[in-house]
């Protein structure tokens, strides 16, 4: 061969591509012998139905797996009650092969790359790179019952910390700032999903449904210039699309689980929503709530354009005397120019009413100067960051549309994916 190598009479891709063939049905023989003594012969306890009931063998079913050496079959010992019926395969619960005919291995695979890509394209990755085919609906199915599943692993995690007590104030306090941010972002819907509901469309319609994604991360040190620095690798993410009050919870599970208790200073940014500042308040009231600061530029833009809609020049010299203010903290100094312009009739001045009142309500949480003084972030850019590549990347590409169960299920696949926690998942799934 390596003279008709040399001679470029091979084309070697054909020939890695049959030898991987050879070599994939070869181990696949491998796996079922090794499966053939799982799942028979008497068991060392008897096996009992969920009812309590003893359960009678019925002798032996063959089966098939889809594994990633391509398919076994072997059989394994049928189990039925006698008093409700219900049947039982301890082989399959050996294997983790329940209710399903893709191995362990094949549905992590197929998860990994659900999560990432449109389930087309896994099908087609799957072929191409692991020799496995699946059907595109097949990795749908697989990589939603994992995320599913990810789910109800996170939630029973979220019910075990959700009353844990803060240790006592004399308590080490190894973690230096702990950060909690949070957002929401459209996901498109199926139309059944959107039934009803109120939107952005010209009929007042909704396509999507708000997604709300939360981010946990900590800082340690400041870089040369005395900007905080984000702890490499601390960033963890959780979402739904879910009512606020459950997804308060959530974002606060995750804070306890990340060690919010441990912290020396609890910092929460968010872009001043209503529901954004009440979460803020209702879980994490011990901390300081940040208002994102190019989200309050953003409304000084607009109090310009209230108030000097018809003199651009003016409007312009102002916002950044404004914005200057607002980067030093002036709310107050703000909000009194602000006021010496208005308008005597209310009705002319309502919007910019609106944006004054805003300030005012929040002038607070936008000590930009003091809060840089103190090293501290003043910007919510890991969470849009998180809703763009968490979100955006995965459920806005063009023609996509999702129900709520699937749109959660991914979602949870793909945050627990970005966290650094599939690992942790799969092995204690093992186990």
């Amino acid at each position: 061969m390596g003279t008709a190598l040399r001679a470029r009479r091979v084309d070697l891709e054909a020939v890695e591509q049959a030898v991987r063939a050879a070599v994939l049905v070869a181990g696949a023989r491998v796996v079922e012998a090794l499966l053939q003594e799982v799942g028979t012969g008497r068991q060392g306890e008897r096996v009992r139905c969920r009812c309590g009931q003893g359960m009678q063998s019925k002798g032996l079913r063959r089966t098939r797996v889809l594994c990633l050496l391509g398919w076994v079959r072997f059989e394994r010992s049928l189990y039925v009650c006698p008093r409700c019926g219900q049947t039982r395969y301890p082989g399959d619960e050996e294997l983790d092969i329940v209710n399903t005919s893709r191995s362990p291995g094949v549905r992590r695979q197929v998860a990994r790359l659900g999560a990432k890509e449109p389930f087309a394209q896994v099908a087609q990755d799957m072929a191409e790179l692991a020799g496995v085919r699946v059907s595109r609906k097949d990795a749908e199915r697989v990589s939603e019952t994992v995320g599913a599943q990810m789910e109800q692993w996170q939630e029973a995690e979220r019910r075990r910390v959700r009353f844990t007590e803060p240790p006592p104030p004399e308590a080490p306090r190894p973690i230096q700032t702990l950060y909690v941010e949070f957002d929401g972002t459209g996901v498109p819907m199926v139309k059944q999903e959107v039934q009803g509901r109120q939107g952005k469309q010209e009929d007042g319609s909704a396509k999507t449904r708000e997604a709300k994604l939360g981010c946990v991360f900590t800082q340690t040190t400041l870089d040369e210039k005395g900007r905080p620095m984000r702890d490499p690798a601390s960033t963890t993410f959780v979402g739904a699309i879910e009512p606020a009050a459950a997804f308060g919870w959530r974002i606060y599970a995750e804070a306890v689980r990340r060690g919010v208790f441990q912290a020396r200073r609890l910092i929460v940014l968010g872009d001043g929503a209503e529901w954004v500042k009440n979460l803020a308040a209702l879980h994490f009231g011990q901390g300081q709530f940040i208002i994102d600061f190019y989200h309050a530029c953003e409304h000084v833009g607009a109090l310009c354009d209230a108030l000097f809609s018809r003199d651009l020049k003016q409007r312009n010299r102002q916002r950044d005397s404004w914005l200057d203010a607002l980067e030093r903290g002036e709310i107050e100094a703000l909000i009194d120019q602000a006021r010496q312009r208005l308008p005597k009739d209310p009705k002319a001045g309502k919007d910019a009413r609106t944006q004054i009142a805003y300030f005012d309500k929040n002038k607070e949480y936008m000590r930009y100067a003091a809060f840089r003084q103190q090293g501290l972030f003043i910007g919510s850019g890991v969470i849009e960051a998180g809703c763009k590549t968490v979100i955006g990347q995965r459920f806005k590409q063009s023609g996509m549309e999702w129900t709520v169960r699937g749109a959660n299920a991914i979602l949870a696949l793909r945050c627990t994916l970005l966290s650094g926690r599939a690992e942790e998942f799969w092995e204690q799934r093992a186990a």
